[in-house]
């Protein structure tokens, strides 16, 4: 059954275009949103972001990326930052 379910989804994705692609897979990673308590600590200086059905991702430049409760776009550095999920 599971391959079945593979299958089907592989066919209707290769005969969809690079738009729809994109769109289906925006929808998919809205499901895997979640709620976020972001912490940056560097010696005196700590700084707080709660992140509520939004994500935190990153790349290999070493920076954590996400949108706050305020819609600011921010970035952290990974080594000085901690993320609880709630």
């Amino acid at each position: 059954m599971k391959l079945l379910t593979l299958l089907t989804i592989l066919i209707v994705l290769t005969g969809c275009t690079q738009d729809k692609q994109n769109a289906l897979s925006r929808k998919l990673i809205e499901f895997l949103d979640g709620n976020y308590l972001v912490t940056y600590a560097n010696g005196s200086v700590t700084k707080t972001w709660t992140i509520k059905n939004g994500k935190v991702t990153t790349t290999d430049k070493g920076y954590y990326y996400f949108w706050d409760e305020k819609k600011h776009y921010v970035q952290t550095p990974i080594e000085n930052t901690f993320i609880e999920e709630f």
